[in-house]
């Protein structure tokens, strides 16, 4: 790594101090304007959210300290860009990343992905599905010696497990870090609590466990040896549910988890479905071979872990929804399955007419996306502001500001799109400092903080640009393969 890109990145490293330091100067100003001290106690009084607005030209005007931190990145460094563009061609690797990475992280990914078209399919940024489904694309027709892969752990098992089962095992798949990347909801199902539910559930019963494809593979093996499982992702969880019932029977009982929202969500979706459509609409918009009396008959025979949730969505709660429907009436609304009942139920709410999504980062981006195309499309394209809220970890805003501005620069529209960033009341947590009343930031590591902002999560956070340099230059040394044997995926099943 060259000087002059080293000093780049300092001067980076320096303007990130220089925000925390105004993100602190503000918080302690709007400290002012509530008691002295509050304890360690949440502040609970968050109206406004902080934002970015997507305009013409590529125009991006962040609102509020968080924004601005996101903001910041969406105009990478040229000669990070340009550093991290040339060492990974001559490396001959590919990289795959989740939505939700850190957002300086996408920014200079999708500047690389933008820069030349032969880089455009050595960089894939997806769900977490899909990014194994790239990682063999990277393999059959790029012929990556190597791929890099951005996210937490279970996603490291499931590329190198994908790109196994199409003949690409023999090409290493390396994470970021030596250390374990973590994720809540994956360890929710990595106890004896969740077999011995497992165990007790499928008693005498004709049982089929679906497990959520955010959990390890160990998770799925051990799963498997208890009871017949199957995997789902949020984009296909409803189908593989309806259909496993209907091709079984009506007696079969359905054990759901880890995510205890996401199946609770889909218990709410399935009974508003029996109470507010008829036998005829079931069957041309839902599956073909339901109707009120087998959703009537799956709903009583299924059941969901309760111990399982994404410390990110958990966030997304009652207070953030009240916040919603007092100031942000007219926005479009935008959830993941992951996220609390009250949240899905304002986001299924706005979906009936067309006004929201509830479903997995990819259904949020192609929600946007439509709208925004829609928009921008329609007669005598008048300048309008849509707004979104952004229902999921905010690291999505960089593919969907990239989605955004595509569509108006391809139309010449003067569509304005404003992508809202939630925060949930324990978004700002009180400090017993005579000085800074409260401060940005969760107990627990979530929420918002100086060091990872609204509804980010921290253990996608442990993937950063310089560590994916480091393994790219650790690769194309060709001397450091026991320094990189730390780096591959974990493989419990082998022990």
């Amino acid at each position: 790594m060259n000087a002059s890109f080293v000093r780049t990145r300092t001067a980076l490293r320096q303007s990130q101090n220089r925000l925390v330091s105004a993100i602190r100067k503000q918080t302690l100003a709007a400290g002012q304007l509530h008691t002295k001290r509050y304890n360690s106690m949440y502040n609970q009084s968050v109206d406004v959210f902080p934002s970015i607005v997507i305009g013409p030209d590529n125009t991006i005007v962040p609102q509020g300290p968080f924004a601005e931190a996101q903001a910041q990145f969406l105009d990478p460094d040229p000669e990070a860009v340009k550093n991290l563009a040339e060492s990974l061609l001559k490396a001959n690797m590919g990289i795959v990343a989740h939505y939700y990475m850190d957002v300086e992280l996408q920014g200079v990914l999708t500047a690389v992905q933008r820069s030349s078209p032969e880089l455009a399919n050595r960089i894939g940024i997806a769900d977490s599905l899909k990014m194994g489904d790239i990682a063999v694309s990277m393999c059959k027709d790029e012929n990556v010696q190597a791929v890099a892969c951005l996210g937490v752990d279970f996603m490291s098992e499931s590329v190198a497990a994908i790109m196994d089962r199409n003949g690409y095992g023999h090409i290493p798949v390396y994470r970021a870090t030596s250390n374990s990347i973590g994720c809540s909801l994956a360890e929710s199902a990595e106890g004896d609590t969740y077999r011995a539910w497992l165990n007790k559930e499928k008693q005498n019963e004709k049982a089929l466990h679906v497990v959520y494809i955010n959990t390890s593979l160990e998770t799925k093996a051990v799963s498997a040896s208890v009871v017949p499982t199957i995997t789902c992702t949020s984009s296909n969880v409803l189908q593989t549910i309806l259909q496993a019932s209907a091709q079984v029977g009506p007696d079969l009982k359905i054990l759901f988890g880890p995510d205890t929202y996401m199946g609770l969500n889909l218990q709410s979706f399935f009974e508003r479905i029996v109470d507010s459509w008829d036998d005829e609409r079931i069957a041309s918009d839902l599956h073909a071979s339901h109707n009120r009396k087998t959703l009537t008959q799956l709903l009583k025979k299924m059941n969901v872990f309760p111990q399982g949730n994404c410390v990110v969505h958990h966030m997304f709660g009652n207070n953030v929804v009240e916040t919603v429907k007092r100031n942000y009436d007219d926005a479009f609304v935008t959830a993941h399955l992951e996220v609390p009942g009250e949240m899905f139920a304002i986001g299924m709410e706005k979906s009936l007419s067309d006004q929201g999504v509830v479903g997995s980062t990819s259904d949020i981006l192609k929600f946007i996306s439509k709208k925004v195309h829609e928009a921008a499309t329609s007669n005598g394209n008048p300048k309008k502001r849509l707004r979104f809220i952004l229902g999921t970890e905010a690291g999505m805003v960089t593919s969907i500001v990239k989605s955004v501005q595509d569509i108006l620069q391809k139309t010449g529209s003067n569509v304005e799109a404003e992508i809202v960033f939630p925060v949930a009341s324990d978004a700002v947590m009180g400090v017993d400092d005579e000085q800074l009343s409260i401060v940005p930031g969760a107990g627990g590591g979530e929420g918002c903080s100086t060091a990872g902002g609204c509804a980010t999560c921290p253990y996608m956070k442990m993937n950063d640009l310089d560590a994916v340099q480091d393994i790219i230059d650790m690769v194309d040394s060709g001397n450091s393969e026991v320094i990189l044997k730390s780096h591959l995926p974990p493989d419990r099943l082998r022990g």
